[in-house]
């Protein structure tokens, strides 16, 4: 990203868009070395409106909307849900959107910047309210449709917005994402304390307290809690879904919003380096070239094990999580186990410790 000193004016910024119009926002920001949240500033009074960016201003909001679609994503995986948001529960540290459509886990802290969008299309205005953390990087974004409620746009952006409506937009360094964190000489006890878990979200608290994060466990706690599997491995395990016709949970989430797929896959279509689910409902976009490790995970819970395959980039940094849905209070479901097990892993390392 640019340094300060470097950084493009709104002006030159509107400049790069109108020489490439048909560059997608996230590539131009790239090209001009800033955040993707500055080409949306550089636009304040011409399409695009500063709004109030916390959720509890803008959930609600969303409820007016009727049929949107909601956009959460990381640098190597889209996830787009079509849907209502409806059932929002706010919290001081974690809130959550909570319907059968758009299921959302959100992080109030990292909603600072957003904005209102809104520029001519093929068929008529193309309309988003966009989000953004401290360092300009999307959080979340929601897109109407041609179904959705239009009427209601106009009140929602002028109850939305900001009393700061200038062009441009500061951001803070972008943080990197956490290096995984082992600590070997934890390990049995890491192993010990994983087989007394009864739900799957006590796991990160494990991982605190023992001054390690999800990757670094992984990495050293071996059979027959994790195994690592080829990177391959996740084209196989969403066909294997899509052809059993199971159901499954599918996670992508950033620092401030994590996006949740319930439900079967059906149609799933590579195309160049992109992995793709094309559903009525759900799309997911996925760079396989980005997955640098991928790893067959089982947790026991009090409802039998919750067993998950999760992708990390090169950097450490998760891509996505799939679980398998239960049946009849069960976090177990024998068809997804039977998926995981057959996918290919890397030859087995002994565990640290062992």
């Amino acid at each position: 990203m640019a340094h300060a000193e470097q950084r493009p004016t709104p002006e030159e910024i509107r400049a790069a868009q109108d020489d490439s119009p048909n560059l997608r926002a996230r590539d131009l920001a790239d090209r001009l070395g800033i955040s993707e949240a500055e080409p949306v500033a550089a636009r304040v009074g011409d399409g695009a409106t500063r709004l109030r960016a916390h959720p509890d201003h803008l959930m609600p909001a969303a409820e007016t909307l009727g049929e949107v679609m909601a956009l959460t994503r990381v640098p190597a995986c889209v996830h787009e849900k079509v849907g209502r948001y409806a059932n929002y529960h706010p919290g001081p540290h974690a809130s959550m959107v909570l319907n059968e459509e758009i299921d959302l886990r959100i992080f109030p802290k990292h909603w600072v910047h957003a904005y209102a969008v809104e520029a001519e299309g093929e068929n008529g205005p193309r309309r988003s309210l966009q989000v953004f953390d401290a360092a300009g990087d999307a959080v979340h974004k929601i897109h109407m449709r041609e179904t959705s409620d239009h009427a209601a746009w106009a009140q929602v952006v002028s109850d939305l917005a900001h009393d700061d409506q200038s062009e441009g937009q500061a951001v803070e360094p972008r943080q990197p994402p956490e290096a995984p964190k082992s600590v070997p000489e934890k390990a049995d006890v890491l192993r010990a304390e994983w087989r007394k878990l009864t739900d799957t979200h006590q796991f990160l608290r494990l991982c605190s307290k023992l001054k390690m994060n999800r990757l670094g466990a992984y990495r050293i706690a071996g059979a027959p809690f994790v195994r690592q599997l080829e990177p391959d491995a996740a084209d196989l395990m969403l066909e294997a879904v899509r052809d059993a016709g199971i159901g499954v949970m599918v996670f992508v989430g950033n620092r401030g919003c994590i996006q949740i797929h319930s439900g079967p896959l059906q149609t799933v279509k590579a195309m160049g380096p992109w992995q793709n689910i094309m559903d009525p409902g759900f799309n997911l976009h996925l760079r396989r070239d980005k997955l640098a490790e991928l790893w067959a995970v089982e947790k026991p819970t009090q409802r039998g094990p919750a067993i998950s395959v999760e992708a990390f980039d090169v950097d450490g940094a998760i891509i996505f999580q799939v679980f398998g849905i239960g049946k009849e209070g069960m976090d177990s479901r024998p068809e997804w186990g039977r998926i995981v097990e057959a996918l290919p892993g890397l030859p087995a390392v002994a565990p640290v410790g062992a």
